[in-house]
């Protein structure tokens, strides 16, 4: 009976990598779009959202039917319900995605991105691609050293988005309003993209020691 528990656990982290295969394209699609104002890849991002959901969706129902009906034990419990959260935090990158696409497509035929800080966005973009691709490389190996690593790699992002309020800030800026508040909201989405693939990794180090990544870096 635990054989089969754990093959069913087994699938449940299964369904969250493939989850992450699915933002990583949702995140590098929507950076597309952003950059070339191609409002089909935008919309591709925007319908796409619906299938994130759907699989979310089937990793709860998977979730609460071990709850309900395998009585798990603590270190199985203390599983489960990450589970359940990494999921909702995989969700919530999709959904930043969709947001990055809307504002591309709210500026077709024209490009979002100023020429000026093109090369910032690009960057945040790229990062935040980066930061999903490995994140899922992490739930499916339960790496706690990769995991530990990402925490530490958030600083890249960090720096990209303080580098962009510099350039929004600078007396140089002579883009308008408009073009200014986009850039900020963009990079809060970029930024939390990032945020959440931390989140997930510390869970799946929590998962595979039950202990706090900072009790463990230090």
């Amino acid at each position: 009976m635990r054989n089969v528990f754990h093959e069913q656990l087994d699938a449940v982290f299964e369904d969250l990598t493939r989850i992450c295969g699915q933002v990583e394209i949702a995140v590098r699609r929507a950076t597309e779009s952003l950059l070339t104002g191609d409002a089909a890849v935008a919309e591709q991002v925007i319908t796409g959202d619906a299938e994130i959901d759907r699989a979310r969706e089937k990793v709860e129902e998977s979730a609460f039917e071990l709850l309900s009906l395998q009585q798990p034990v603590a270190g199985d419990l203390r599983v489960i319900i990450a589970a359940l959260r990494m999921v909702t935090e995989l969700e919530r990158m999709g959904d930043l995605s969709v947001h990055v696409a809307k504002i591309a497509r709210l500026r077709v035929p024209n490009v979002a991105v100023p020429d000026a800080i093109r090369a910032t966005m690009t960057s945040m973009g790229e990062t935040a691609e980066d930061m999903v691709r490995r994140v899922g490389q992490i739930i499916e190996k339960r790496d706690v050293g990769a995991a530990i690593e990402l925490g530490r790699d958030d600083e890249v992002m960090d720096r990209l988005r303080r580098d962009s309020f510099a350039q929004l800030l600078g007396d140089d800026w002579e883009h308008g309003v408009e073009a200014a508040v986009d850039i900020a909201l963009l990079g809060r989405y970029y930024e939390r993209i990032a945020d959440h693939a931390v989140s997930i990794a510390n869970r799946v180090v929590f998962v595979v020691t039950g202990q706090n990544p900072r009790s463990i870096e230090s």
